[in-house]
């Protein structure tokens, strides 16, 4: 009768072991899952860092072409500018200036 429960006690330890060893092995598996997940996120997070920077960009470099955009129409507003375009375009002149006018 002792030898069957020695045999019956070693057989438990025996089980015992090999559960420990299979949920060992699954926590295992589900710790290099979420690794992996992990560093996904991770590419994902700095992708999407890198999309946003751009973006970024291009919302600065819009704002400083509406910028340039307003103070073009600033300066088209002025008597400097209307005076340029009088003189480019319909080549009119000033009392004390003198035009002179290349040879074609």
């Amino acid at each position: 009768m002792k030898k069957s429960k020695k045999r019956k006690n070693k057989k438990r330890i025996a089980n015992n072991y090999l559960g420990m060893a299979v949920i060992s092995m699954v926590v295992l598996l589900l710790l290099a899952g979420l690794a992996m997940q992990s560093q996904n996120l991770r590419n994902r997070i700095a992708y999407y860092d890198a999309q946003a920077a751009e973006l970024e960009q291009q919302i600065q470099d819009e704002k400083e072409r509406t910028e340039e955009i307003d103070n073009r129409k600033e300066y088209m507003q002025t008597d400097e500018y209307a005076a340029e375009v009088a003189r480019d375009r319909l080549g009119l002149v000033k009392d004390n200036e003198t035009v002179f006018e290349e040879e074609k």
